[in-house]
């Protein structure tokens, strides 16, 4: 039977992890001042911030960015930069805000198992929707690098915990990758080579998975989807054996360090009252059981509402008439918000209100995924910014 998750030769950095790893590039998207601190704290050190793209910085100077990434890529393989880890599975700890260990898997699959596109019955689905202006600057990207390094996180249903979970009770037995503290006070992590015996048991354990599903989804993309994508894309432009895979993490969607959070709406550049009434107009006041309650803020009024069920989640609903009411009004625009209180602080501003609701279980996921096809964009976020996956390993792709 055809594996749906495999071993892959993995590069590691020789020396100073600490200078070497650091957060997703979608982080921290509106605090350059972040990443200047990453820049310091890297110095002249080889580190994976000087051959990724932030996208704190994706509209200044893109294009000689993405030329010394690629060069800087290939003066790293060149100079020796790195240590390669043949035909493996890296068990990885990752200790997280309140210090729970969230347990995954490195490994890579198979691109032509996952689609993006709504209503996939494909192997791999998208957890929300894709949005395709997106997917070309970061084709621009990858297209033309020699490495790949994974902020994609995978998620497989299973409540057994028969997948991941075993490796705890064997790390004793595999060789220590790494263990260090990771920047900007992350937390700490620790990867593990598993040993082919173990590989060969995760790869059994997935395969009851599979073939326990009526419609054979294995895995849901937790984090990273639109990396995802874009490896698809470039697959499809440049079909060869080492761009077909993608380097991912797997994680237990059942893993206790998860906490799944909503991501709140924050409108800017619109009368509150206008909008909140054009809402309740076009969704519709509503007090039954099922009806969807959302808290709008506005310089220091907050108004309650309850409305109709339009999707299956509130988040849904909100976000249809959001879209709709962007694109016929022009100077409006949309922020997505991890926090109340930082709702609360942008609402504060002229012409801008917030939404506050409630988010999904992570225990919906999967039968809202396999019932919906794929949730709004920006449905949820798992955990804080600071337990967003951190570069580490790398794959060659050319």
């Amino acid at each position: 039977m055809k594996k749906s998750f495999m071993p892959a030769d993995i590069l590691l950095p020789k020396k100073d992890f600490e200078k070497w790893a650091v957060v997703a590039c979608d982080q921290y998207t509106s605090e350059p001042e972040y990443w200047k601190q990453v820049e310091d704290n890297v110095g002249k050190a080889a580190s994976a911030y000087n051959i990724i793209l932030p996208e704190a910085y994706l509209e200044s100077d893109t294009e000689s960015r993405i030329g010394k990434i690629n060069s800087t890529m290939l003066s790293y393989i060149e100079s020796g930069v790195f240590e390669e880890i043949k035909n493996t599975f890296v068990y990885v700890e990752r200790e997280v805000t309140g210090g729970k260990i969230r347990k995954g898997i490195v490994g890579v699959i198979d691109l032509e198992d996952y689609d993006y596109r709504k209503g996939s019955k494909a192997l791999i689905r998208a957890t929300e929707e894709t949005v395709l202006e997106r997917i070309p600057p970061r084709v621009k990207i990858r297209k033309d690098a020699i490495l790949e390094m994974p902020h994609i996180m995978l998620l497989v249903d299973d409540p057994d915990k028969k997948v991941i979970e075993p490796l705890a009770l064997k790390k004793a037995d595999f060789k220590k990758l790494y263990d260090f503290a990771l920047m900007q006070n992350s937390g700490k992590i620790s990867g593990y080579a598993v040993d082919e015996e173990s590989a060969k048991a995760v790869q059994s354990a997935l395969e009851q998975i599979e073939n326990s599903s009526d419609d054979k989804m294995l895995f849901a993309v937790g984090d990273g989807n639109h990396s995802l994508a874009t490896a698809k894309e470039c697959y499809a432009i440049n079909k060869t054996p080492e761009s077909r895979y993608a380097l991912v993490e797997v994680v237990n969607i059942h893993d206790e360090s998860l906490q799944f959070k909503p991501i709140y709406r924050v409108v800017f550049g619109a009368d509150p009252e206008s909008l909140i009434n054009a809402l309740k107009e076009e969704i519709g006041e509503y007090q039954g059981v099922d009806a969807q309650k959302f808290t709008c803020v506005f310089g220091r009024t907050e108004i309650k509402l309850s409305l109709k069920p339009y999707s299956k989640l509130a988040v849904g609903t909100l976000q249809g008439f959001l879209d709709r009411y962007i694109k016929e009004n022009k100077g409006v625009s949309i922020d997505y918000i991890h926090g109340e209180n930082v709702v609360y602080s942008l609402a504060k501003k002229e012409n801008t209100v917030g939404f506050i609701f409630d988010g999904m279980r992570k225990d919906e996921l999967f039968d809202a995924v396999k019932q919906d096809g794929s949730l709004p964009r920006k449905t949820f976020s798992m955990g804080h910014a600071s337990d967003k996956r951190f570069y580490i390993e790398a794959r060659k792709i050319k």
